[in-house]
């Protein structure tokens, strides 16, 4: 890259708490938000969700609006001279349905940013590395200086049962890569991060390069030896000119179904990575799908920030073809350079990485 990409959280609202500083210590302490949730399946079965508290039926406009309020407080006016926003989610309000399920978020934003471009990345659970990765490429090309990028998703009864239907979800809190994991958690979230070409915050860290790739292997399922994954994390390398040696810690997806942490060892250690110390953070936040790019992005950056690994909850035991280095108690570390991963539905892959400021 010809010229530095910043990039900064600014807000972090989940069933873990309202305020980055709360999902700090909810990370140090070990602290999951899935709780068994009663007559939240298919035919009112109980099933574990990561879902904040209260019975909103409008759940994806309370969280954005929340989340952009905590944002807008980090801000100074001077920054929205040549912005935009991306938001990064899979199926927005779905209160909406059969409209438009993105018709509220437009303007809900504008009445944060008024008159700001807004755009909508909705790629299945890589929106939210793609919607980071497209920010940095809108601020190289100077189309914008800066963007505002945000990551969310709400938990409903669409996406709880699409995912019952394909026998995808856990009988209990998901456990990424362990060899006793049986199906992924949903969760709820909102994050939001600043894209910029100037530093803004103490948080501040370097966007150094991502891409994404497509396997189009099929609908729902992955390939088996991780094509799409591998060749994003090589282009990623390439544009970023950091090889898997520079690389201090890895975010995965890690949805703890069978297919997909299977296939993300084999990409791993295709890839030299399986060495690297390695989490899954859905363990913490279920599966918030088009949010979870951002939500672990900004929990990487915090990881970088204090020098700290945060264990990947509810890993015991080896359940990969290709063991990985995953991480199983909070340790301190010196972390200057992260790698983030995700991958989806479709076939999508995608990554990114980050590195600490000088």
């Amino acid at each position: 890259m010809h010229k530095p990409v910043y990039i900064q959280y600014l807000s972090l609202v989940s069933p873990l708490g309202n305020t980055v500083e709360q999902h700090l210590e909810a990370f140090k302490n070990g602290v999951s938000g899935i709780k068994l949730t009663e007559k939240a399946g298919f035919q009112d079965t109980s099933i574990p969700l990561a879902k904040r508290e209260g019975n909103s039926s409008n759940r994806y406009d309370t969280l954005l609006r929340e989340a952009l309020e905590k944002a807008r407080q980090k801000l100074s006016s001077k920054l929205f001279e040549n912005m935009a926003v991306i938001v990064s989610s899979t199926k927005g309000n779905i209160d909406l349905l059969p409209g438009d399920t993105f018709a509220s978020t437009k303007p809900i934003i504008h009445e944060f940013f008024p008159k700001t471009d807004v755009f909508i990345i909705s790629n299945a659970c890589v929106s939210g590395v793609i919607a980071i990765n497209t920010a940095a490429d809108y601020i190289l090309a100077e189309k914008y200086q800066e963007i505002i990028v945000i990551g969310i998703d709400a938990v409903s009864e669409f996406v709880s049962f699409g995912f019952q239907s394909l026998f995808a979800l856990s009988n209990e809190a998901c456990r990424p890569f362990d060899k006793d994991r049986n199906g992924t958690t949903l969760g709820e979230g909102c994050g939001i991060v600043l894209v910029s070409e100037e530093k803004v915050s103490e948080s501040a860290v370097l966007y150094k390069g991502g891409s994404s790739s497509n396997d189009a292997n099929h609908i729902s399922g992955p390939s088996r030896t991780g094509e799409g994954l591998v060749r994003s994390i090589e282009k990623t390398f390439k544009r970023s000119g950091f090889t898997a040696s520079d690389i201090d810690f890895v975010s995965a997806h890690g949805t703890a179904t069978v297919f997909n942490d299977e296939m993300e060892s084999i990409a791993f250690g295709r890839t030299n990575l399986n060495q690297v110390p390695l989490n899954s953070m859905k363990g913490y936040f279920g599966h918030t799908l088009g949010a979870a790019g951002v939500l672990e992005t900004i929990m990487s950056i915090i990881s970088m920030e204090h020098n700290t690994l945060f264990p990947c909850i509810g890993y015991c035991e080896t359940g990969t073809s290709v063991p990985l280095n995953i991480i199983q108690r909070m340790e301190s570390k010196e972390i200057n350079t992260i790698l983030k991963t995700a991958s989806g539905f479709g076939g999508g892959n995608a990554s990114l990485i980050l590195q600490k400021l000088p």
